[in-house]
């Protein structure tokens, strides 16, 4: 994940999805308007330090709180374990914000008929929600 968009003292930024831990929610490539400083709850999906590498900026689901930090899922159960199942809590200093929208650019080589750009208007932005039931999830791994 990269984190294009973040000006210091600004509120909102820009970050980009690589990788398909959070599909179907994210998919590789998305673009996320984060909320920085926002006060992370459960089920939310937020941007993070990596506890282990704190230089790469990770997106996980928040799952719960503990007294750790924060127990983190990707949403891909098929994808490998690149969250509190390897690494552990995160400590809350680590959660950097919360995701409130992705957005999809149109795919390179796609025609850019009108038909495809109002699909696409339609389609590309659209709020990333929290998941109260998390909590069940976590559960039934």
């Amino acid at each position: 994940m990269s984190d294009q968009g973040r000006e210091p003292g600004v509120p909102f930024g820009v970050a980009e999805v690589t990788g398909i831990s959070m599909v179907p929610t994210l998919r590789h490539g998305d673009r996320l308007l984060v909320h920085y400083g926002a006060r992370p709850r459960a089920g939310d999906v937020a941007v993070l330090r990596h506890p282990l590498q704190q230089d790469l900026l990770i997106v996980k689901r928040l799952v719960e709180r503990r007294d750790g930090g924060w127990w983190v899922l990707g949403d891909n159960t098929d994808a490998e374990a690149v969250d509190s199942r390897a690494f552990g809590a995160v400590p809350a200093e680590l959660v950097l914000g919360r995701v409130r929208a992705r957005y999809r650019g149109i795919r390179p080589g796609r025609q850019r008929s009108l038909g495809v750009v109002l699909s696409w208007l339609l389609t590309a932005v659209r709020p990333v929600l929290a998941d109260r039931s998390v909590s069940r999830r976590l559960r039934a791994r």
